[in-house]
């Protein structure tokens, strides 16, 4: 068991950690938290040892193996193998097969184990890093976003491993759906303090959530209860028949310590500014192919159009070209053959991590942001950076003091100041926190235009793609449907291989009994025709269930609303309470009357319609388990 026990620490004048108390326990995975800035790696650190508290302990049992991801590139073997195998524990350091399974599982081919580590991409380095940590089998494995340089199909490997782990690990992820899916419990950071439940990010929020309200409320009320008291003193202070009570009443508020009202959190809010688009054909992918001059061709034939208001994205393993093609959609490359064509009003805004280089490093933020629209008044550019939690003088920060995550909302900065109708978005997540990634995600399905995102987070591929681009065995194609429809009709390659049996067990047929004659040979399996048929299964279903899935959600839309109008109401109600303003409790007191049936009414609407979608979904179920 980890355990940190009042655990309090400062760097200058930026408190951490105030009273920071917390444990992990056997077989716990835990996924750690918060805000960038808020001090997760820093708790990385004092684990590893590379960091003290100012106060408090951190108890780590003897013996006990903490392994990391290291950042840091610095290898000393001639081989990819070698240097993978250096992290086998002593009593495993000949089964080079465990190496070998984790290597292929992040994306390594076999060509690759007998090349120089040095010979890869950074983004290849990281992984074999990451290789190196998970065969060391430690008893506590630390990972802090081990997502940032893994495509989709590894991402979803290392999920399946990780779930898998037989020991602790924590885990420090933007990725919020990756993270929920491996999780066992959830670690936040919150106010300088933590806080510790079983289950996922969404139950851990909706919980902190409800009691900082009920904290408010309490805050609230008794911030009305002071004032009355505070007004009888002053009423009674000089009568000498009410002395007794004067003294009783202030006798008690020297007894109640006032709550503070919370303070304010950043956040990054915004949203990107749409240009009307009068058509609906905005680019036109024409048999598009290309290849660079030392390598085989990444794109052969690709055609594919973009409407308004759609939600390309482009997926698959990495070095395929999908930042190739995104580059191509900007301009920045010309296909070898074919052609790509846009609308005369059609404008980009092009986001990729490569723009991070071509930030001014002896501008300041503000300056930044403002040289991109160089008539902008300054204080515009300095609302801007607030939004991107440049807030006050942080905007008079100069680029080259800032981390990658500031550097990457600079750039976010800079478009969302550019008026477009079409975003390119390459790896947008990439050094963003996971509140960060819920606001970008929230701006991207907002925005009144069209947009093509790069991404292996299938948060957002589940949420916002009405199609794809896919780079997969070998080739491009474009998918239309849902990433949901994708993983049923077509899938990934590395995950068919991994739920085929092994060689071994196709070359060893079972043994037949001796009095039964020998059984014929399987029919073949119609892979197509089987996908057509699920294809136009989940189509029909989708047909059916759509409308009252859209039905469920308009009504819970609903709910949300007028219960915010309800709650807004409420706070209203006891302002003017407190103010004494009649006029004002008479009209809010009116209309908490009124919105009170409406949300009774509406939650009968939702009734029903949960019990027809629920019944036509069950009819779907029976349906296939009959065809089955």
């Amino acid at each position: 068991m980890i355990q940190f026990n009042k655990v309090t620490k400062s760097f200058g004048a930026q408190r951490l950690f105030d009273d920071l108390s917390f444990s992990v326990n056997r077989r716990e995975r835990v996924g750690l938290v918060g805000r960038n800035g808020h001090g997760k790696t820093t708790v990385f650190r004092m684990l590893l040892g590379e960091v003290t508290p100012d106060s408090g302990d951190i108890v780590i049992p003897k013996r006990y193996r903490v392994g990391h991801l290291d950042q840091h590139i610095r290898f000393t073997q001639p081989t990819l193998l070698d240097e993978a195998a250096l992290g086998l524990p002593p009593d495993h350091r000949d089964d080079l097969w465990r190496a070998e399974q984790i290597l292929f599982g992040l994306g390594f081919g076999e060509d690759d184990l007998a090349r120089a580590p040095e010979l890869f991409s950074g983004g290849f380095q990281v992984r074999l890093n990451l290789a190196k940590v998970l065969v060391s089998e430690p008893d506590l494995l630390l990972l802090d976003e081990p997502t940032n340089y893994l495509d989709v199909v590894s991402i979803r490997w290392l999920e399946r491993f990780l779930n898998e782990w037989k020991s602790e690990l924590v885990l420090i992820t933007h990725d919020r759906s990756f993270m929920d899916k491996v999780v066992t419990h959830t670690v936040a950071i919150h106010r300088r303090r933590a806080k510790k439940i079983a289950g996922d990010t969404g139950k851990l929020y909706a919980q902190i959530l409800q009691e900082e309200e009920v904290y408010e409320k309490t805050r609230l009320n008794e911030d009305r209860k002071r004032r009355d008291v505070e007004r009888f003193i002053e009423r009674f202070r000089a009568k000498n028949t009410m002395a007794t009570r004067v003294q009783s009443r202030i006798k008690m508020l020297a007894k109640h310590e006032r709550l503070d009202k919370l303070e304010h959190l950043q956040t990054l809010e915004f949203s990107f500014r749409a240009q009307a688009f009068p058509a609906k054909v905005m680019m036109k992918v024409d048999h598009v192919s290309f290849g660079y001059d030392d390598g085989p061709p990444l794109i052969s034939d690709l055609r594919f159009e973009i409407h308004d208001r759609d939600r390309v994205c482009v997926i698959g393993p990495n070095g395929r070209g999908k930042s190739t093609l995104l580059r191509m959609l900007a301009g920045e490359l010309a296909p070898r053959a074919g052609a790509i064509t846009n609308h005369p009003r059609t404008v980009s805004g092009y986001f990729a991590q490569t723009n991070v280089a071509r930030l001014d490093e002896r501008a300041t933020v503000a300056e930044e942001i403002q040289s991109t629209v160089p008539m902008m008044p300054p204080q515009v550019a300095r609302d801007v950076a607030g939004a991107m939690m440049f807030e006050g003088d942080n905007a008079l920060k100069k680029i080259a003091v800032l981390s990658g995550g500031e550097r990457s909302r600079v750039t976010l900065g800079k478009l969302i100041v550019t008026p477009c109708n079409l975003l390119l978005l390459d790896e947008p997540t990439n050094h963003l926190d996971m509140d960060s990634c819920d606001s970008l995600l929230a701006a991207i399905d907002a925005f009144e235009g069209a947009a093509v995102i790069v991404t292996h987070n299938e948060m957002f591929l589940h949420t916002l793609a009405t199609h794809f681009v896919v780079f997969d065995r070998g080739r491009v194609r474009v998918f239309d449907g849902s990433y949901q429809d994708f993983l049923d009709t077509v899938g990934w390659e590395m995950d068919e291989k991994l739920t085929k049996p092994s060689a071994a067990a196709k070359l060893a047929p079972a043994p037949a009994a001796k009095s039964a004659p020998a059984p014929h040979p399987p029919a073949p399996v119609d892979r197509k025709a089987n996908r057509q048929a699920r294809a136009k299964w989940i189509q029909e279903r989708s047909r059916k269930l759509a409308p009252l899935e859209r039905r469920v959600a308009e009504v819970e839309a609903r709910i949300e609303s007028l219960e915010r109008e309800r709650d807004e109401t409420f706070r209203l109600l006891s302002e003017a309470s407190a103010s004494g303003d009649a006029n004002a409790i008479a009209e809010l007191s009116k209309k908490s009357r009124e919105v009170g049936p409406k949300i009774d009414a509406a939650y009968e609407q939702l009734e029903s319609a949960t019990r027809d979608l629920e019944r036509e979904t069950k009819a779907f179920d029976e349906r296939e388990k009959n065809a089955g």
